[in-house]
């Protein structure tokens, strides 16, 4: 808790808000590969299957989906996202204890240390080419919506064109649902399809931060966040979620199992 409300004191307005945004792991690795990089690899064929995948997403999901997302290239890109579908965005959270649950809701893998990956989103804004810089700096944000994007770049061609240099956008979607919503959710952009953010992270290693959750404490923060409410039941409003928490919940730790026969 210490290490993820770090640097959190902002002394211009005189309040704890913390600069990071939050991805929790159930595995401590440096790799942060998208959906869609783990489909296919090589930058023409990744831009070109994603082109296609959007095209026919948008195509197929216009009549449920229409009057959600309008016309934003990027408002339909994260509802893609947020229903499985492979993209080049990445979850992310504004909540390090939404982060904690993460990485710590799959049981079977309690023997695997797990992460909070925590990037600072102002700072990373200085890689920003200077058209979404402006456009940050006249609306006064660092996370950008769809509508600030589409005045800048209207498609993934045109964002992936706005600067020589890789970069990475921070992109909070629409109240789309519940789940969004309680998530405290929002998405990284890179501006190059085959490029893993922690490629870029490695570049500047004053951005980001991972916070390594040992195999032996992970019942522990589990049991914790359980009692805060941060839970399935919460994070999946429905009854998905909730038999996803009674069915982690009332699952025995391994510490109370008998022993395996010998």
């Amino acid at each position: 808790m210490e290490e993820v409300y770090r640097e959190s004191w902002d002394q211009a307005i005189e309040r704890f808000r913390s600069p990071y945004v939050f991805r929790g792991c159930t595995e401590a690795s440096p790799d942060l590969s998208t959906s869609l990089m783990r489909l296919t690899a090589g930058y023409k064929k990744l831009a070109r299957l994603e082109s296609h995948i959007i095209r026919n997403f948008r195509k197929y999901a216009h009549l449920e989906a229409d009057a959600q997302v309008g016309r934003s290239m990027w408002n339909w890109l994260a509802l893609a996202q947020h229903h499985g579908l492979q993209t080049r965005l990445l979850d992310w959270t504004y909540s390090p204890l939404v982060a904690m649950h993460f990485a710590t809701a799959d049981l079977t893998r309690y023997h695997l240390d797990g992460q909070v990956w925590c990037v600072n989103h102002r700072a990373s804004a200085r890689l920003l080419p200077k058209s979404l810089r402006k456009q940050a700096d006249e609306v006064g944000m660092d996370v950008f919506t769809g509508e600030m994007l589409d005045r800048v770049a209207d498609t993934l061609e045109k964002f992936d064109h706005l600067s020589e240099r890789d970069f990475v956008v921070f992109l909070e979607p629409p109240s789309l649902d519940a789940r969004i919503v309680n998530q405290f959710a929002l998405f990284s952009l890179v501006n190059n399809p085959a490029k893993a953010l922690d490629r870029i992270l490695d570049q500047h290693h004053d951005l980001a931060k991972r916070i390594v959750i040992p195999a032996g404490l992970k019942w522990e923060v589990r049991d914790k966040l359980d009692q805060a409410g941060i839970t399935e039941r919460m994070l999946y409003p429905g009854l998905d979620g909730l038999s996803r928490w009674l069915s982690r919940y009332y699952t025995p730790s391994m510490r109370q199992r008998p022993e395996d026969p010998k």
